[in-house]
């Protein structure tokens, strides 16, 4: 039987169609196992890494520590901008309206595990609008007195406050940061009271202290060490259980009569929430080898700070657990922000 010639062109029609849809599959294919074997091209820009405290802090000297490090391992410029106020709300709120890109990153302390108890209309949530990348850090908290003070350890300091009731006064990084909520632990577990004065940082309230403008305070060790080892101000103890390698001779909250007494100013990095899990976990792996290097440690426990590390998910679980902790003192406590 004789084949119609329309019917040999129009199956040719076909073979050309189809031959064109494979090359195409074909090119798109190549092309995404390229993508993959290239790996995703983040960071190609500079990443801004906002810190809620002023310069001179705690946060910030760590912050720009780990930052210096990530700019020399990923190629590109790590921008450290301190934007304070507000118990670091202010910085938290313009990292959660950052874009979700992994660029604008949160180099966050507990204060963000302390607002959602302290604010009541706060214009971001914490759980929902960040991204929680890795625990960087914790840093003892440092109880220091004005060398002028006669007191030189725990006991001695109590023994004061329940004479001078009212009349000596302790400063800290503002009202609700744990700067704030943990002498109040200290001194509602040893039955007295002191005057509460904030500052607008870490730094302003430990050069308060420094000058005498207030007795005592309690503030993360990386801004106090270098006061107390020049004797500018004078250690009576440090919030964690264990000694501070930094000061080794100053002794435990615990081992100065208070049992169980344990309080550490942690830190972590965070990125705005729906940040691609490729992007947060890149981030992760960076900062996890950074903080793990000898000369990185070395640097870290010069301010007085201990290595964390942690998942992502590890970081959430804990966040999760401290801000149910926090929530509990400052509803114990009747803190009420400024």
């Amino acid at each position: 039987m004789r084949i119609k010639r329309p019917f040999i062109q129009q199956t040719k029609i076909c073979f050309v169609r189809i031959a064109s849809i494979l090359t195409t599959l074909f090119a798109l294919t190549a092309s995404q196992c390229a993508v993959a074997q290239t790996g995703n091209p983040y960071p190609t820009q500079p990443i801004k890494i906002v810190v809620p405290f002023p310069p001179g802090g705690a946060t910030d000297i760590i912050a720009r520590i780990i930052g210096q490090k990530m700019s020399e391992r990923m190629g590109v410029s790590v921008i450290i901008e301190n934007k304070a106020g507000a118990n670091g709300n202010i910085a938290s709120e313009a990292v959660s309206r950052a874009p979700a890109d992994g660029y604008t990153l949160l180099y966050n302390t507990s204060s963000i595990a302390l607002s959602p108890a302290l604010y009541k209309n706060l214009s971001f949530d914490t759980k929902k609008d960040f991204a929680p990348i890795i625990l960087t850090t914790v840093v003892p908290m440092l109880l220091a007195v004005n060398p002028s003070l006669p007191v030189n350890n725990v006991q001695e300091l109590a023994a004061l406050l329940k004479s001078k009731p009212g009349l000596i006064t302790f400063g800290s990084a503002g009202i609700g940061n744990i700067t704030h909520l943990a002498p109040l632990l200290m001194m509602d577990q040893l039955g007295v009271t002191a005057n509460h004065i904030p500052y607008k940082g870490s730094a302003p309230s430990v050069m308060a202290v420094v000058a005498g403008e207030v007795q005592f305070d309690m503030e993360p060790m990386a801004v106090g060490l270098q006061f107390a080892k020049e004797g500018r101000i004078k250690p009576l103890a440090v919030s964690t259980m264990q000694r501070s390698p930094a000061l080794p001779n100053v002794p435990t909250l615990d081992e100065s009569g208070m049992k169980g007494f344990e309080v550490g100013a942690w830190q972590g990095i965070m990125a705005p929430g729906k940040t691609p899990p490729a992007i947060i976990n890149r981030l992760n792996t960076e900062i996890s080898q950074i903080i793990a290097l000898p000369e990185i440690k070395d640097k870290l426990l010069a301010h007085g700070a201990q290595v964390l590390g942690s998942t992502p998910e590890q970081y959430a679980s804990y966040l999760d657990s401290e801000m149910k902790r926090w929530d509990k003192v400052v509803k114990e406590s009747n803190t009420k922000p400024e």
